[in-house]
């Protein structure tokens, strides 16, 4: 089998697909579109994408791409912890702290903003497409004096030294990733899964009262316990949303479905992602 997943080499996506897929043929690409274009057209067999981290929310393009796109159901979701470290290239490491820059992905570095505050005010801040990518950035320029902050995979895979271990502002730091794939028979992770869940998009009547309350009505007087709700731009102008809910149960549920089949009586559209397992990695 074949996963492409947000690369290169030694993401956290990456450990999420070693950890899960250990067996897989794994496909680095460069951006979450181009992981969403390579299941949708079969070059690969599933795609692992990042898709929420408990610090920093949503990754919106992900979002997006679920809601706009044709793309394969949600087959599993993997939870990994995510531990950020500060690296720089061995021709640097006395004047680590001395750094020019620091380059990594924006969530990393959003996750890091108390430590990089405090320690590195005025420093300039990049954004990459990954945090591996940064940190296969500065292996390659180790005449620059910055750093990257990435996992500790990419430190060994790139050949930086780490300055300074878990920078992260809070301690549970934790991202989803969720696997698409055209077919399931094959999508197993190797981890031990905790419960089924399911996610649907919901788009609204437009200008009506209480459409909302009424949506979250179906499920609160069946007892169908609701994971998450939020809300992201539909695209087509200021206050048009549409809204992403997690239900912690089977799409097949008849409860579920009695629920989903209420909503769009109401006029609301509802798209599907699929119902699947969630699985937990320890590393």
């Amino acid at each position: 089998m074949r996963a492409g997943y947000l690369g290169p080499k030694a993401t956290f996506t990456d450990i999420a697909v070693q950890n899960a897929f250990p067996d897989v043929e794994r496909i680095a690409y460069t951006t979450i579109p181009d992981c969403f274009k390579a299941v949708k057209n079969k070059e690969v067999d599933m795609a692992i994408v990042p898709f929420e981290n408990a610090l920093e929310g949503s990754v919106h393009l992900t979002t997006d791409y679920l809601f706009h796109e044709t793309n394969p159901p949600i087959r599993a979701e993997i939870i990994v912890p995510i531990q950020q470290h500060l690296m720089v290239h061995p021709m640097q490491y006395n004047k680590w702290n001395e750094v020019e820059r620091i380059l990594s992905h924006p969530h990393a570095l959003a996750q890091c903003h108390k430590f990089l505050h405090q320690q590195f005010r005025g420093v300039t801040l990049e954004q990459m497409t990954s945090t591996a990518a940064a940190a296969k950035y500065v292996s390659e320029h180790p005449e620059s004096n910055m750093a990257a902050i990435a996992n500790e995979l990419a430190a060994e895979k790139y050949n930086l030294q780490i300055v300074k271990e878990n920078i992260h502002d809070y301690d549970f730091n934790h991202t989803r990733f969720i696997v698409l794939a055209h077919n399931d028979t094959e999508i197993l992770p190797s981890l031990t899964s905790t419960y089924e869940k399911t996610t649907i998009m919901v788009t609204l009547p437009s200008d009506r009262a209480g459409s909302l309350h009424q949506v979250l009505s179906a499920f609160a007087w069946r007892k169908i316990n609701l994971s998450k709700i939020e809300s992201r731009p539909l695209k087509t102008g200021l206050g048009h949303y549409f809204f992403m809910i997690d239900i912690n149960q089977t799409y097949e549920d008849q409860l579920v479905k009695n629920a989903i089949e209420e909503i769009e009586s109401l006029g609301c559209q509802v798209k599907s992602l699929g119902s699947y397992f969630s699985y937990h990695t320890q590393k």
